[in-house]
């Protein structure tokens, strides 16, 4: 097996300048470093990564923590994350947290003890012990796809006394997609098709995803002139059997809503099988419009117009933001926003377009910028 040593050797450099080359610890001429690169390449020299890690304190590896990984959206995001590390020279550690805050401690903990260099992590409805435990260690994190608010990061969990004195100063990065834009738009483009009741199943409580959502909503119906009522308003906790309940709900009031938006792609499937189990048919008793695309939305019948959420961009970035926090560990906190598109199918009650279809089958894409409009 080849050393370090054969491979300065064969490149007529220093066992120094070989270690260089291989962490990145100094600048090296190109020159130089091709020829290492050469050498490396040349004698089938692999690199200890335990040791090098004993040396420079880094595993060149990260954590992700997420939930619901065999959801569609997540799985999209996870090769994103694993593309953008492996890119960049790094392994990744996956755990799931399963959405609940006393496990989402632990796992991150776990990860953490591996030595991971940083976390990714899509925090739960109530994240205080995980915000808790990152500052106390100053592990450098990304919060992904959900926001962690200043009143969250602000405090500890009740009796902790144990954060280190610079805990106060440590902040987070986070990235994800907007939220509230999009959804006022689907709400807008229901309302424009003459709706007057529209409904929302909304995700688990305390999510700022649903939040934000939640305020989308709020802000289509205002748009659009229709009063907010807040019966069509109901929670499907950002999962399908939630949904389904929910749906039922809608279904059976004096005055039931004519269209329908669903907050995330596990509710658009519960709502569904609720619709068709009530005799429902979409869009001719009732329109619907659902926040996350998939790749088989474009299968159903109608098929289902959607925002679709750059999954795979969201992990990349993220992969991104926490390389750039390990380089400058000081640099001040950002939070990344990406914009959604707007992807224009048939279950709101649109005629198919008698364009040429998409890739992926929709009859029309749009990019959503910041304040919500098509691009």
């Amino acid at each position: 097996m080849a050393t370090m040593a054969d491979v300065a050797r064969s490149a007529g450099v220093s066992v120094a300048t070989v270690s260089h080359v291989l962490n990145g610890t100094r600048p090296v001429l190109p020159r130089t470093r091709q020829a290492v690169l050469d050498a490396v390449d040349a004698l089938g020299y692999t690199p200890n990564t335990l040791a090098r890690s004993l040396v420079t304190s880094r595993t060149r590896s990260i954590g992700l923590a997420v939930s619901a990984i065999g959801n569609p959206y997540f799985t999209e995001i996870l090769h994103g994350v694993e593309t953008a590390a492996l890119e960049a020279g790094y392994s990744l550690l996956i755990a799931d947290p399963h959405d609940d805050p006393r496990h989402e401690r632990r796992a991150v903990q776990l990860l953490h003890e591996r030595r991971v260099d940083g976390v990714i992590v899509a925090p739960s409805a109530d994240p205080r012990d995980l915000v808790g435990y990152l500052r106390r260690h100053a592990v450098p994190a990304v919060f992904l796809d959900r926001l962690v608010t200043a009143r969250t990061t602000e405090g500890l969990p009740p009796g902790d006394t144990s954060a280190a004195p610079t805990a106060s100063a440590y902040r987070f990065d986070q990235v994800c997609a907007e939220s509230s834009a999009p959804t006022a738009l689907l709400v807008t483009h229901l309302a424009g098709r003459g709706h007057r009741r529209i409904g929302l199943i909304a995700g688990l409580p305390g999510l700022s995803t649903t939040d934000e959502r939640v305020a989308g909503y709020r802000v289509g119906l205002a748009a659009a002139g229709l009063e907010y009522d807040e019966r069509l308003l109901l929670s499907g906790r950002s999962e399908s059997d939630g949904a389904g309940r929910a749906t039922a709900a809608l279904l059976g009031l004096p005055e039931p809503p004519t269209a329908l938006v669903t907050a995330n792609n596990a509710m658009t499937i519960g709502a569904l099988r609720a619709l068709r189990r009530h005799g429902r048919s979409v869009p001719d008793d009732i329109a619907l419009c659902c926040f996350d695309d998939f790749p088989w939305a474009d299968l159903f019948s109608p098929r289902l117009t959607a925002i679709a959420q750059p999954s795979r961009e969201l992990g990349a970035q993220a992969v991104r933001v926490l390389l750039d926090r390990l380089a400058e560990p000081d640099r001040p906190a950002r939070t990344v926003r990406l914009p959604c598109a707007f992807v224009h199918r048939t279950s709101c009650g649109c005629p198919e377009d008698p364009g040429p279809a998409g890739a992926d089958g929709s009859t029309a894409s749009s990019t959503l910028s910041e304040k919500g409009t098509a691009s």
